[in-house]
């Protein structure tokens, strides 16, 4: 560039929600320009209004700044650039447009796409690769424009085509990639710049905007390589220098070892499914980071503030990234464990809500209880909608006991421990995990029976799980009608 500024965008598209991928497209440029000390601008490449969808640049922004992003300039707050939505930018694509007509490095086709497309068979049957083939081919100039005139008379609408030159190269260092070179005669012919309607296509507009806009550099994904070349001659045919282009690696998932495909269901992919399953942002921020981008040393959790002080592009890699769900289960509990309590009670309070275990306006001590309920799990946690599964006891009656819990109570020592404990419990004043925890330490003194043998049975009768947290606040939070019904049911069932 010929100024030093760094200025790096995120430039989505309205088509649907904040991908994974896309979200990390506008991480590793937000981390770039903080760490840089430049400018990171949002722009919303909306020209494909069939694709676009209602509502779809709300949901990008709101879920950037979920994620903690901030942003310099954009169409939400403006800036020095603008207009920063393509939509509202023809004035500025159609002289530029002209200028390309004017001086013959583009030109207007009017192949329809019935011909376009009894090319492409035609080659596919000769064994070609299927490209554009120039259609005033060998023909003198006043042939060429009475071809021109006769498909006007039609009433055909033109688009505009890129004159590809000859057999040239077209090279530059990828910041990721390393020196990635394509010839002009392999990118399958003159390409399209503006639509029949006018409106540029995507590897104009973004040469447009880039250049204007000032960005110095260019992080994207691996999918964009193809469409280096083309702008790069765009850059060219203006005289523009063009920006440094960096090309992330592809996502894959874990489990396939394929791309990461938006039809591919088995894997949530949208940001905002995360976030209605109660995931943390600053968990949801940190494992998208690890895609494709490692720090120095063996250390995976950080601040963003750490992120953006140590952010290197080029630990950047080359290889595929894998998006491993397991992981960011282990990530986000990692900040569960962290957070503080109300966040954590906020978010799996809405959780208990949205999966009607709990009132959708609860009164004060259903709150109050379900906090502690909250608090109980908070440390096994790896999002939140998980408290609705991991506490079903305390809100579905039990089968009977089964399996290997029925195994570990089916001996001699498990009724008595049974019999006393729900004898004390029915008296127990207060009812609450201490004076529960000192009648069960009462328990071990007055029978001798101690450690699984006395902890298990009760954990068992009272709810029907061989695991789970702390035994005398499981114990409070069932209740005491409770506790006594699952007891007398157990009791029932070991002595038949």
């Amino acid at each position: 560039m010929a100024n030093n500024a760094i200025r790096v965008r995120y430039a989505p598209s309205p088509t649907g929600h904040l991908h994974i991928g896309n979200a990390r497209t506008a991480i590793f440029n937000y981390l770039f320009a903080r760490h840089n000390k430049g400018k990171f601008i949002i722009r919303i490449e909306d020209t494909d209004t069939k694709r676009n969808v209602a509502d779809g640049e709300k949901s990008q922004l709101e879920n950037l700044k979920w994620l903690g992003l901030d942003w310099d300039e954009g169409p939400d707050i403006g800036g020095d650039f603008g207009p920063y939505r393509q939509s509202e930018r023809n004035d500025i694509y159609k002289p530029l447009l002209q200028q390309l007509l004017d001086e013959g490095k583009a030109y207007e086709s009017y192949r329809t796409e019935a011909q376009l497309t009894a090319d492409r068979e035609a080659q596919k049957a000769r064994g070609e690769m299927p490209h554009y083939e120039y259609e005033y081919a060998g023909m003198t100039e006043e042939e060429k424009q009475q071809a021109i005139a006769d498909a006007k008379a039609k009433g055909l609408k033109p688009v505009i085509r890129f004159r590809v030159p000859k057999n040239h190269e077209y090279a530059w260092d990828d910041i990721v990639k390393g020196n990635v070179s394509f010839n002009s005669d392999t990118i399958g012919g003159d390409f399209v710049i503006a639509k029949r309607d006018g409106t540029p296509t995507y590897n104009f507009a973004v040469v447009v905007d880039d250049h204007l806009m000032k960005i110095s550099h260019v992080f994207r994904g691996d999918d964009h390589v193809a469409n280096t070349p083309k702008q790069l001659m765009i850059y060219e045919a203006f005289g523009w220098q063009a920006p440094r282009f960096g090309h992330m690696s592809l996502i894959i998932s874990a489990d396939t070892g394929k791309k990461l495909s938006k039809r591919d269901e088995s894997v949530l992919q949208f940001i905002e499914q995360y976030r209605n399953l109660g995931y943390l942002p600053d968990a949801m921020f940190n494992f998208i980071l690890l895609l494709g981008w490692s720090p120095v040393g063996e250390d995976e959790i950080f601040t963003k503030k750490q992120f953006i002080k140590m952010y290197d592009e080029k630990r950047l890699s080359k290889s595929p990234a894998k998006f491993d769900s397991k992981k960011l289960e282990w990530i986000n509990n990692q900040y569960v464990k962290e957070a503080d309590g109300s966040t954590v009670m906020d978010l799996a309070l809405r959780q208990l809500i949205k999966g009607g275990n709990i009132p959708e306006n609860p009164d004060a001590k259903t709150i109050e209880w379900a906090r502690q309920l909250i608090m109980l799990y908070k440390r096994e946690m790896s999002y939140m909608a998980q408290i609705n599964d991991m506490a079903s006891v305390f809100f579905q009656e039990p089968e009977e006991v089964s399996g290997d819990a029925l195994a570990e109570i089916s001996n001699e020592t498990a009724p008595i421990v049974l019999n006393e404990f729900l004898k004390r419990i029915e008296k127990l004043n207060p009812f609450d995990s201490v004076e529960i925890f000192h009648t069960i330490k009462a328990i071990q003194k007055d029978t001798g029976i101690k450690g699984r043998k006395l902890w298990m049975p009760i954990r068992i009768a009272v709810t029907h799980e061989m695991h789970g947290p702390e035994l005398p606040e499981s114990v409070e939070l069932v209740g005491r009608d409770k506790a006594i019904q699952h007891i007398k049911q157990t009791l029932n069932q070991i002595n038949k």
